[in-house]
């Protein structure tokens, strides 16, 4: 018998999620399909853009089915992603993922998943969270006390703020649009250099998504313009194409923060641990740990439980990733072109779903 008939509607969980982006509308999906009474609490007005490799693992599809949302993907004319490049100090390695990962911008992918949560019943409890009506005034669902708390509201605020000035690190976004964002329609790349790196990859309507990384001080250098970081080869690639709004920014971002754990709350997405963007796998991680910390609140399971269920699920995604930066740091990036299997490195930076 299913958890979600063993709670009868009168002892239903009450839960609240904090966040509507991926891993709260994940959170809710998940509770709500457990029988939990759900309440979404998001500040932003969808859709809106936010700074994200935009990169969907093949691993989301199963958890989008698992979710009820099955049809999404192709409903969204995601961009289908088959092949991957890295470049790296003048060497490029290619290689075909194992499966057919997808593009999908955040302003489409969070409004689409929120939508779906308040389909199924998950109740807005902020005004701002109406989509379409940001200042339209939403009901208070009498939920009394909530037995549980699902915080999922994104990076905790003022990590990565402790770095010295100028060594702080910050994410930047922009879509692209013209004819030559086809020319690798069905690649994912990445690019690396000097203190940063850059991803490139397609999203629906024939766009491209270029997102990365760079230090405060090269950015402030260049008057936070993140295209005159670029090395010639992505300069190259970028030519002919045009940005379809001005670059986004945000940070600082603490790339070597651990697990957070409360006991008063199931943490998940970037709330949980901020997954490093190269790794492509920031999406996946929200939408599983989202999943997670929803069935886990609407189970009533212990925090710790919770948890330590996380920490088994990133550790293998988390330890890599601190190496292959460790080596990227190290001036170690041709070796890692030239001997690692592109493969291996792709499969060894998903989390164990």
């Amino acid at each position: 018998m299913s958890t979600a008939a063993l709670v009868s509607t009168a002892d239903a969980s009450r839960v609240r999620v904090v966040g509507g982006g991926p891993a709260g509308a994940a959170a809710a999906l998940a509770a709500l399909a457990e029988g939990a009474r759900v309440t979404i609490e998001e500040k932003s007005v969808f859709p809106r853009h936010k700074v994200c490799g935009e990169f969907l693992s093949p691993e989301i599809a199963p958890i989008l089915d698992e979710l009820g949302l099955g049809g999404l993907l192709a409903a969204s004319h995601a961009a289908r992603i088959t092949r991957a490049a890295l470049h790296i100090g003048g060497r490029e390695k290619r290689f075909r993922l194992p499966e057919t990962a997808y593009g999908l911008s955040r302003s489409s992918l969070d409004r689409l998943l929120f939508e779906a949560a308040q389909r199924r019943g998950a109740a807005p409890n902020a005004p701002r969270a109406r989509l379409g009506a940001p200042g339209a005034a939403a009901p208070e669902p009498d939920f009394g006390r909530c037995s549980a708390v699902v915080i999922a509201r994104g990076r905790r605020a003022g990590s990565g703020a402790g770095a010295r000035s100028g060594t702080r690190i910050f994410g930047f976004k922009a879509h692209h649009v013209g004819a030559a964002a086809r020319a690798s329609d069905d690649a994912v790349e990445l690019y690396f250099f000097e203190g940063g790196y850059c991803g490139v990859s397609p999203i629906e309507n024939g766009a491209i998504n270029v997102c990365g990384l760079a230090p405060e001080a090269l950015l402030r250098a260049r008057g936070f313009r993140p295209d005159a970081l670029f090395p010639p080869a992505l300069v190259s690639r970028l030519r002919g194409l045009e940005r379809s709004f001005d670059w986004l920014l945000t940070g600082p971002l603490d790339l070597h923060g651990g697990l957070h754990a409360r006991s008063d709350a199931y943490l998940a997405g970037d709330a949980l641990s901020f997954v490093d963007p190269f790794t492509g796998s920031g999406i996946l991680a929200a939408l599983l740990t989202g999943r997670l910390a929803g069935r886990a609140a609407a189970r009533r399971l212990s925090h710790d439980r919770y948890h330590a269920e996380c920490r088994r699920v990133l550790r293998r995604q988390r330890d890599v990733a601190a190496l292959l930066r460790d080596m990227l740091r190290a001036r170690l990036s041709a070796s890692l072109v030239r001997w690692i299997p592109g493969r291996l490195l792709y499969q060894l930076t998903r989390p164990a779903c």
